[in-house]
């Protein structure tokens, strides 16, 4: 058989349950990467010397690298295969955390961060890819279950070196640890992954347009409501409901847990709501949550309504990515990544967002704005085709 044979026959390969796995896999790798770096960042914020201000402005250069790499992933993954540049990010995302747990000048962190940005905007816009091709082969709802590994990858990193770290490893030990298991994931996984991506005979790069751009603003409001959480939730929790500092991260504790177990069953809600429902009453619930949150005056209503939030979000995401891998407008290799870039967008632009909304008014106009969005994201179910 001739190698231009054997590409071809690779290009034929239908994704069953070992492609799956490693797509499951692979959006774990994403969320126990990106985990994993959190706790580190007061270590290095203080091998640095940095204060408040020129940490934010050095985070800013992970999600450059990001964005960035997004594009040029969905490129690279239609000509080499999933399984190549799923594999280049998951390793480049291997080789900043050492550097970041332990360099301590600003050049060299800048380095590491949009090193380490660029392998997860990488492994994040191949495995949506793989993701949208593998659930359309199986012909039945799959992507809440993918993203769901996402989120408890999330929760696994984050508790797993914050634990090692507080027996009395040290950052750069914590992150060979992680290191180590990332490896041992990604052998796992690559054997399985796609070989090939989605081909198409447009344009390398192409700004969004019609129904890929309204996916993509949809992603960005409800990115922008997990950052408000995750960023603002436990500031609004000591200074508006006076809540002890070290309890204030329930808020965001409380979101991230009906958030994964909300995709983790969301297969199944997919499949008995349909698509339509899940977007109409995830918006919904979590614009009701994020109201409960600000306008309750007893913190214990707020945890509940960060709760709903999550369970709200939990699944939206999910059914616009099976929806961007139906529409027809722009070639998925395009569109995934497209989408995927607006959504980080969210989460990068919405800390700085809320925080010029609430100096000019208050933290709670902020976050009723962002639930007024939500309101429009549940309205568009009803006219978006999915």
């Amino acid at each position: 058989m001739t190698a231009l044979n054997t590409h071809t026959s690779q290009q034929q390969i239908s994704p069953g349950r070992l492609e799956q796995m490693a797509t499951r896999i692979a959006f774990f790798i994403a969320g126990f990467g990106i985990a994993a770096w959190a706790p580190l960042v007061p270590y290095a914020k203080a091998r640095a010397g940095l204060d408040e201000g020129t940490l934010g402005l050095l985070l800013l250069c992970l999600g450059v690298g990001s964005i960035l790499a997004m594009p040029i992933a969905g490129v690279l993954a239609g000509r080499f295969g999933c399984r190549r540049v799923m594999a280049a990010g998951s390793l480049l995302i291997c080789l900043a955390l050492p550097l970041l747990a332990t360099v301590s000048t600003v050049p060299l962190l800048i380095a590491g961060l949009f090193m380490f940005g660029a392998g997860l905007g990488t492994v994040d816009s191949t495995v949506n890819l793989q993701a949208v091709i593998v659930e359309r082969a199986s012909g039945r709802p799959m992507m809440s279950g993918f993203h769901g590994l996402f989120s408890l990858g999330g929760i696994v990193g984050a508790a797993g070196v914050s634990a090692m770290l507080g027996l009395g490893l040290s950052p750069l030990g914590a992150t060979l640890v992680v290191v180590a298991l990332l490896v041992v994931a990604l052998l796992k996984a690559a054997p399985h992954m796609l070989p090939y991506g989605s081909q198409s005979s447009g344009p390398a790069f192409a700004v969004p347009h019609g129904v890929v751009l309204f996916i993509g603003c949809l992603c960005f409001v409800v990115f922008l409501a997990e950052g408000a959480v995750l960023d603002w939730s436990a500031v609004f929790l000591s200074a508006e409901r006076q809540v002890d500092a070290a309890y204030a991260g329930l808020g965001y504790a409380a979101f991230a847990l009906t958030m994964t177990v909300g995709r983790l069953t969301g297969d199944t809600i997919v499949h008995k709501l349909g698509a339509k429902r899940v977007i109409v009453m995830g918006g919904s619930v979590a614009a009701a949550g994020l109201l409960l949150a600000t306008l309750a005056p007893a913190w214990e209503a707020a945890l509940v309504g960060y709760a709903l939030v999550g369970v709200g979000c939990s699944n939206i995401v999910p059914v616009l990515y099976t929806a961007v891998g139906k529409q027809t407008v722009m070639p998925e290799a395009i569109a995934v990544p497209a989408i995927t870039t607006l959504g980080y967008a969210g989460i990068l632009a919405g800390p700085a967002l809320i925080g010029f909304i609430a100096h000019g008014s208050s933290l709670s106009i902020a976050f009723g704005l962002i639930a007024v969005m939500l309101i429009g994201v549940a309205a568009s179910g009803k006219v978006l085709k999915v």
